[in-house]
């Protein structure tokens, strides 16, 4: 058991304020000790436990002199050590009437607090804060400091939340570090990108920074402070920008867009953007317009007898209040607002922007209604938005959203313990709750209602797709995140009747809408947005579920380029320049939703015709990239044969039809995957039946290459598994068997390098196709067939019985070929050694006729050896056809054509010896003996060839006498 340690502990209060505090543990962190909090929670539960006295000097005046003479003689006597020095020093310099201490009227009093004028904030060791960031940054992300770095950013929203003066600087401590951070400068220098998770970590530190300076409650003077320290960090060269690597084409963004010429000026004449850049600007921002003031303080604030409805009217046509200001701005005020303290007066401008907002729907829709013939005449616009909200660095949705919503979640402290645990595990519902109207919202709507359809509109917005990897994640993944919020949510009539709204707004909006009949070009892609508006529409209106889903499956920028119209547009809308083309970075990854998306509605529409069809239509006509393609028809064909019941007959021939695009976009094109995708296609065909076979094999040209469609289609249509599986009679196996026959011709014809033994082999059992595919081969052996081929083919057609057409083949072979003195491991030597033998055993004459080939095409001694002494062991024709034996004599050596042989064999020794002496090495002279031997036995089998072989060795020894050491191992073995 550990013992107990006592530690002295001291805290400072002032106005309700732990202003400082000290501890003998001597644990360092940026939060309390525990000692330090555990002497607070005395102090609050028990303040009766610690006596409250007056400051020391009020008691001080209350004493007369002997009392006063007393005090200070017991508090020297009790800490003679300490005190003394310090006690004759004082007394000293208060009886000298020059002393500085005479100078200055009372004295200071530590008990008594400070002035009412000083400052007073809590207590925070600064030097911990710098020093557990930099450990937290230093670390890389690794143990957890991204996560540390996470919380502390958390406890400065906590510290603004309670308006605690120490936020900002907590914040200061942190972005100093931040800027120190000897990576930014690292990654500058080799033009490398920061990490994701540290990324992150910067966008937060800039949305804080938005937060802070758009405090409502703070002085211009501490404004001020901030606009300075910001301004330098800003100017800083290694100071990260707002979206990554890449510079933002985008001019002020606090404030609106600007229109007309001026919306397109060069991008490479400002300056870059930083995550400073944001909060520098909200700098310039106030609170003092009247109007606003108005709807953040009142419940109340309406004008009914207001009638200028114009563009940015202060109120509706309702009377209730509007806020215009660039979105993302105004939710940064929201988000400020909730920071701070104010969660009324953020839910009171959250509900003034979200109405705003469809105020502004409602206009955009009679907007485009107006020039809707002209736009749809010309096919494209060139309308769009610069600034997506989703995806944006201040997540104006995302802070609406969560504003609105938080008013709408049931506290659980509310419910009593037995209330709570009969519930737990029930649906989600009892996370959100339609609470009752707010003054602002219609009849029927809530926070919740007006949460989710202010998500709606942010998700269906029609934006530009902004340049840069990291801004093009970030719209992916703010999509996903803010569409996960959603997904907590049980929808329940009233939120579905919100769905259905914004559905087909979305559908009739045109350039205004994400989802309308003609958008900008380069618009971010809504296929992850419409694949959950899709499954939440689907039980409730089938119909407008597939309506917006189809409409979201084009990805325009994969297609042909077009001159975009011009056509007129609001104050917050801004024409792109026509020859902007960023780079998609994240079209892998669209391309993948598009997918996803393509595969819900497919299985969606199982069992209707006319939903199959649209569904396989949009597919084709918008999904570019074959792979995806590939992985629908997979999923259709799942889909379809999913029960045990019988298959999906639509859905099979869908499968098959994307099936056959693919073919046809992956015919002329590498694919890693094709073999694969060619086996599938005739796995699904088998699947719908003989007319789909027959129908491939037919079509082969447009899907398949010659070798595909001889060594797989038609080669697996063919087999027994195949004729099993259909339960095929023998009028349709005879209609496959002609169609696959047809197939091998045709491609032998075209490949008859590849093609021609399947075409044989397919065509085996008919006699005139057979002889056709022998004839296509033959033609095809003198000019486009290789030997390796043509030995291939001649070895089949001696296994089914035809030698004399595998001899003749073979031939053409040994034409072709050409045996260097040194490849006597060449794999056609085998080849070389079965033609010999065949001619051997057809007979003398096709020996005969074969040899002088032999000798013309190889030049390696050892393999011609070889044929020598097979030759010369057994009759030519001794065992001919079908394992007759023939009578007659052994060939002679001395005659044609085994003396042609024999005199190739020996000039091949003798060229081959010289070409091994001209580069050998000590190590091989064993093994170049050897080889001698070899030469000797054949030389012999010549009536001279003792001679022969004697000159040979002699002018070896000549030529090579160079080779002492070689040349004495010649002589010891052949004299």
């Amino acid at each position: 058991m550990q013992s107990e340690t006592v530690c002295n502990v001291a805290i400072s209060f002032d106005r309700c304020k732990i202003t400082s505090v000290t501890c003998s543990c001597g644990n360092k962190d940026i939060f309390y000790c525990a000692h330090v909090v555990a002497l607070s929670l005395y102090r609050i539960r028990k303040p009766d436990q610690v006596k409250l006295h007056l400051p020391i000097s009020e008691t001080l005046f209350q004493m007369n002199r002997d009392q006063l003479q007393k005090f200070v003689q017991y508090l020297i006597t009790v800490h003679h050590t300490e005190v003394l020095p310090t006690a004759q020093k004082l007394a000293d310099e208060i009886l000298s009437q020059n002393s500085e201490i005479n100078q200055v009227h009372g004295a200071p009093d530590p008990t008594a607090g400070a002035s009412i004028d000083d400052e007073n904030c809590w207590h925070l060791d600064e030097e911990q804060v710098q020093e557990q960031v930099k450990l937290f940054l230093s670390q890389g992300g690794y143990h957890g400091s991204g996560k540390q770095l996470n919380l502390l950013f958390a406890k400065v929203r906590e510290m603004l939340k309670m308006r605690d003066s120490n936020g900002a600087r907590m914040l200061t401590l942190i972005t100093e570090q931040f800027m120190a951070d000897p990576r930014l400068s690292l990654w500058t220098q080799q033009g490398t990108a920061m990490t994701d998770k540290y990324r992150q970590l910067w966008d937060e530190l800039g949305a804080l920074w938005m937060c802070i300076v758009l405090n409502p409650h703070c002085k211009l003077e501490q404004k001020v402070s901030w606009l300075t320290q910001l301004k330098k960090w800003n100017g800083v060269d290694v100071c990260p920008w707002e979206d990554g690597n890449h510079g933002n084409e985008l001019p002020n963004l606090t404030n609106a867009l600007p229109q007309g010429a001026n919306a397109n000026q060069d991008s490479s004449n400002r300056p870059h953007r930083t995550v400073f850049t944001r909060a520098i600007e909200a700098c310039e921002l106030h609170w003092q317009d009247s109007h606003l003031q108005h709807i953040i303080s009142s419940d109340l604030y309406t004008n009914y007898c207001y009638h200028e409805h114009t563009e940015n009217s202060l109120f509706d046509s309702r009377g209730w209040p509007l806020w215009h200001e660039h979105v993302p701005t105004a939710c940064a005020r929201v988000d400020a607002l909730r920071s701070h303290g104010c969660p009324q007066e953020a839910l009171r401008l959250a509900i003034a922007i979200a109405n705003t907002l469809r105020r502004q729907q409602q206009k955009q829709l009679e907007m485009f209604q107006a020039q809707k013939k002209e736009l749809l005449q010309i096919g494209v616009t060139s309308i769009t938005n610069l600034e997506g909200w989703v995806g944006h660095p201040l997540d104006p949705i995302g802070t609406l959203f969560s504003s609105l919503i938080e008013a709408c979640r049931v506290d659980e402290s509310f419910h009593g313990f037995s209330d709570f645990t009969e519930n737990m595990g029930q649906c989600k519902s009892l996370e959100y709750q339609h609470l009752p109207a707010h003054k602002f919202l219609e009849e029927g709507e809530s926070y919740l209602t007006l949460a989710v359809e202010v998500a709606l509109i942010g998700l269906g917005q029609q934006r530009i797709m902004p340049d840069g990897l990291y801004a093009q994640e970030k719209v992916c993944q703010n999509e996903e995140q803010l569409i996960s919020k959603l997904q907590e949510i049980e929808l329940d009539d009233t939120l579905v009747k919100i769905f259905r709204k914004q559905a087909v707004f979305l559908l009739e909006a045109g350039p205004y809408s994400g989802l309308g009949e003609v958008i900008h070009q380069d618009s971010v892609p809504m296929h992850t947005f419409a694949k959950y508006l899709f499954t939440c529409l689907l039980p409730h209106d089938a119909e407008l579920a597939f309506r917006s889903a189809l409409r979201a499956m084009r990805l325009l920028v994969l297609e042909s380029m077009a001159p975009l119209g011009d056509t007129s547009r609001p104050h917050h809308i801004a024409s792109v320049v026509p020859n902007r083309y960023p780079r998609w970075f994240t079209l892998s990854h669209i391309e993948s939703q598009q997918c996803e998306l393509a595969s819900t509605m497919l299985t969606a529409a199982k069992g209707n015709v006319q939903r199959l069809e649209t569904v396989l239509e949009s597919i084709q006509k918008n999904v570019h990239s074959s792979s995806h393609i590939f992985k629908l028809a997979q999923d259709a064909f799942k889909i379809a044969t999913l029960m045990d019941n019988l298959p999906d007959t639509t859905l099979l021939k869908v499968s098959l039809e994307l099936g056959l695009q693919v073919m046809r976009m992956t015919l002329s094109t590498l694919n890693w995957r094709r073999r694969e995708m060619v086996r599938w296609l005739v796995t699904c065909a088998t699947e719908i039946g003989v007319y789909a076979l027959d129908s491939i094999m037919q079509n082969w040209f447009t899907l398949f290459t010659p070798t595909e469609a001889t060594s797989i289609v038609a080669t697996t249509v063919m087999s027994n598994s195949t004729i099993v599986r259909l339960h095929l009679d023998c009028h349709q196996q005879e209609k496959l068997a002609s169609s696959a026959r047809t197939l091998a011709l045709q491609c032998a014809m075209k490949d008859p390098q590849n093609c021609a033994l399947s075409a044989l082999t397919l065509c085996e059992k008919d006699h005139i196709t057979f002889e056709t595919a022998y004839q296509i081969v033959q033609d095809a052996a003198t000019t486009s067939m290789s030997y390796s081929q043509l030995f291939t083919i001649a070895r089949y057609m001696e296994h089914r019985g035809y030698p004399m057409r595998a001899y003749k083949l073979a031939t053409l072979a040994i034409t072709h070929l050409n045996l260097s003195y040194n490849q006597d491991t060449h794999p056609a030597i085998n080849d070389v050694l079965w033609a010999c033998a065949l001619s051997h055993s057809l007979g003398k004459n096709e020996l005969a006729a074969i040899i002088p080939l032999v000798v013309k095409s190889v030049k390696c001694a050892t393999v011609l050896s070889d044929i020598l002494r097979r030759c010369t062991l057994t009759t030519p024709g001794m065992v001919g056809l079908h394992g007759r034996r023939n009578s007659g004599k052994l060939m002679s050596l001395d005659k044609a054509p085994l003396r042609q042989l024999l005199d190739a064999t020996i000039g091949a020794y003798i060229n081959t010896t010289h070409s091994r002496l001209t580069h050998i090495s000590p190590r091989h002279y064993s093994e170049f003996i050897e080889f001698l031997s070899k030469a000797r036995e054949t030389f012999l089998m010549a009536h001279d060839g003792h001679i022969q072989f004697t000159q040979f060795i002699d002018n070896l020894k000549q030529i090579y006498k160079g080779k002492k050491k070689l040349m004495m191992l010649v002589r010891e073995r052949f004299g």
